[in-house]
């Protein structure tokens, strides 16, 4: 069974940091794209970063140059390192393999940037 355990969220002042952690299970891990996700109140789910062993990391534009996407294969894990966070960046956030509908959302870590 897929399942995803995301941690490390908060609450954190405009320009602060965090790093959150997703320990995956129930795949090979390392044969898959991960990817972090997020919804903000409101909002549709959107897709902030992935990583490929073989493509790379990839991120979308409104992070791009503050979030940094990052695995340990050896622990099932994929962490988001969150940098200079903005209140536009309150959501909660998910991990998920990339293109792999039929997987079941974890709970997800809620990251609060006050404004």
């Amino acid at each position: 069974q897929v399942q995803f355990v995301e941690s490390g969220g908060g609450l954190v002042p405009p320009g602060g940091s965090l790093r959150l952690s997703c320990a995956a299970s129930g795949f090979s891990f390392s044969s898959y794209t991960m990817g972090w996700y997020r919804q903000a109140p409101g909002k549709q789910r959107e897709l902030v970063a992935q990583i490929n062993r073989v493509i790379g990391t990839n991120y979308a534009d409104s992070v791009k140059g503050r979030f940094t996407i990052s695995t340990d294969n050896a622990k099932n894990t994929v962490y988001l390192q969150l940098n200079s966070l903005k209140p536009e960046d309150t959501a909660v956030y998910y991990c998920h393999r990339v293109l792999m509908p039929q997987d079941s959302w974890g709970r997800g870590t809620q990251v609060t940037v006050p404004s």
